[in-house]
């Protein structure tokens, strides 16, 4: 069976400085590398998904430093660039018709946000027949909003590796998806 690792929205303004911050961005970001430094050395299938916003929205805008993928994840000549404007990575870009094509039949999905496009992008690839994994402790969020409740990024990051963990993926770690890859 042939793997892929997908790398979802992991762009600038996500990190300090960024339009929206996400709490944990810098050591998701750093499993990202290491997961993605692997997939290099073995010569896998690699896929960067960056989300476009189009405007008038306040982030990941065409054209500005906040849109670019961040540099210690950014792609290498010969990995794919998938530009989406929607949570789901599927949904009007080329994506299926790539994966199809390559004959790939397992994902390693990683990136921001976990409770936003991790989670439809990693629905929609089980609902398309993809055996999906997540590497939990590479992805990312933020606190969320309520009825008048904050809920921390922690609880919500929980919460939808939980969901997601059946039937959709397996969520495992970094270090878990290193040892199957050995």
């Amino acid at each position: 069976m042939k793997k892929c690792l997908i790398m979802i929205d992991l762009q600038n303004d996500y990190f300090a400085g960024g339009m929206m911050q996400l709490a944990g961005i810098e050591d998701a970001a750093e499993n990202a590398r290491i997961l993605l430094t692997e997939f290099r050395k073995t010569k896998s299938t690699i896929i960067h998904v960056q989300h476009i916003s189009i405007p008038p929205n306040a982030f990941f805008l065409p054209g500005t430093d906040g849109a670019r993928i961040n540099d210690r994840v950014a792609p290498q000549a010969g990995e794919e660039v998938v530009v989406k404007n929607y949570p789901n990575s599927f949904r009007d870009t080329n994506l299926l018709e790539f994966l199809k094509n390559l004959r790939i039949d397992d994902l390693v999905i990683c990136g921001a946000m976990s409770h936003m496009c991790i989670d439809a992008t990693t629905r929609a690839a089980f609902d398309l027949g993809f055996n999906c994994v997540v590497a939990e402790d590479a992805c990312a969020t933020m606190d969320l909003f309520f009825k008048n409740k904050i809920i921390k990024a922690s609880e919500v990051h929980a919460s939808f590796m939980a969901a997601l963990s059946f039937p959709y993926a397996r969520v495992i770690s970094t270090r878990d998806i290193l040892k199957d890859m050995a």
